[in-house]
């Protein structure tokens, strides 16, 4: 693409102003209040969050998933744990997330630490998903080479003839959720002439630290 039909595109941010005194003492609490206001304002995939991790040989790798829950202590999204971001995380158990709700000019990050769900918490989650989607899990080995598409569309009819009498799938024994327990937070909205807020929960001996960052 020429330069010249890039480096021009510009929006003007004209969004509200966020002040240290409304944010809620808890960053987990604050998102809570802007993930319902974006879906309330039906912002389109309100829970898809970017995932950043960092692989063993020291590439850090992104990639969009869903989250799908919000507990007091952190973010829970699943995934095969033999991916290329379960793998990541095994070796290196940090991660940053990112959410960005362009029409409310909103933007939440977040990192720290990622543990894995327990096996109970991984088997409610899988079994509430749609039938398809659990034979999809069972069918692809993530993140590896495959000769052709033909290959999954094997697979899938290799599972939904196994599991045909099945009325509860098993939980493969490769698949689960992560909860990435926040350090640090920061929520952005933007502003006049680039002069977005932002203001940074960082934790410090047990205790949510609020400041105000430049943009």
């Amino acid at each position: 693409m020429n330069r010249d039909k890039i480096d021009h595109i510009r929006n003007e941010y004209c969004g509200m102003e966020l002040r240290k005194k409304d944010m809620h003492s808890n960053p987990i609490h604050q998102f809570n209040t802007w993930l319902h206001q974006a879906i309330e304002c039906q912002v389109p995939e309100p829970t898809a969050m970017t995932l950043a991790t960092i692989s063993p040989e020291g590439i850090i790798g992104a990639r969009i998933v869903l989250l799908k829950e919000i507990t007091d202590n952190g973010f829970i999204f699943y995934t095969n744990y033999q991916s290329t971001k379960g793998r990541s995380l095994d070796f290196h158990n940090q991660a940053a997330l990112v959410f960005f709700w362009k029409e409310m000019e909103r933007q939440v990050r977040i990192h720290g630490k990622v543990e894995k769900v327990d096996s109970e918490k991984s088997m409610q989650y899988f079994q509430s998903r749609p039938r398809e989607s659990q034979i999809g899990a069972w069918c692809s080995p993530q993140s590896q080479e495959i000769e052709s598409r033909e290959v999954l569309e094997t697979q899938l009819k290799e599972m939904t003839n196994r599991f045909l009498n099945t009325e509860r799938l098993p939980l493969p024994p490769y698949w689960g959720g992560y909860s990435v327990i926040p350090d640090e937070m920061e929520f952005w909205q933007g502003r006049p002439s680039r002069l977005h807020d932002r203001i940074r929960y960082k934790m410090n001996n047990g205790q949510w630290k609020l400041s105000r960052l430049a943009p």
